[in-house]
């Protein structure tokens, strides 16, 4: 196996997230239903009392379901539709975690979208020549957002901002490529 197609595979698991959580919770409520219909069944072939509901009472509600009032039948069908759609969605979206993969020869590099924000909100206060405590980015998969709040009486040039930002963004050569956005707060705060 190729250290190229090696880099691919440890990069996409740290980009994606797995499945398993999802599939454990519904495995677990699916063993839980289980046992208590198993159970239901052994204490209604003993002649005891039944925990919940009896198995012939459920059989029974079963089938006479079309006989059932209509906005119990609607809900509960409403309630089952939206939870195999979720569980749809769980099953085909893709869950990527909030991360970017940085292009190097050596090495498969994978930085949190917090650490790029962090950096980014560094050389954006520096170029506006505003507080970092003013100064907010935040990073999804294609466009990192700054958002500034100047001095009081001090103007920001957003466009030395946003050049800034975009050269600091080319600098750190991510695989997928980020645009920036830069909004200037217009009522400032007054400065440290």
């Amino acid at each position: 196996m190729s250290t190229a197609s090696v880099r691919r595979r440890v990069t996409r698991r740290e980009l994606h997230s797995p499945r398993s959580t999802a599939a454990i919770v519904v495995a677990v409520l699916l063993v839980l239903a289980l046992a208590w219909v198993g159970t239901e069944i052994v204490i209604a072939l003993l002649g005891l009392p039944a925990l919940l509901v009896a198995p012939a009472d459920m059989f029974a509600s079963a089938v006479n379901l079309p006989e059932a009032p209509a906005g119990i039948v609607v809900a509960a069908g409403a309630v089952a539709v939206v939870l195999g759609l979720v569980l749809i969605v769980l099953g085909l979206a893709p869950g990527r975690r909030p991360r970017h993969v940085l292009e190097t020869e050596r090495a498969a590099t994978v930085v949190d979208n917090e650490v790029v924000a962090s950096a980014l909100a560094r050389h954006a206060s520096l170029a506006a020549d505003v507080d970092p405590d003013h100064t907010t980015v935040s990073v999804s998969k294609r466009v990192a957002v700054v958002d500034l709040v100047p001095t009081s009486g001090v103007p920001v040039d957003r466009a030395d901002v946003t050049e800034a930002v975009d050269r600091e963004l080319a600098g750190y050569g991510l695989r997928q490529k980020v645009s920036s956005r830069v909004r200037v707060r217009e009522n400032g705060k007054v400065g440290a």
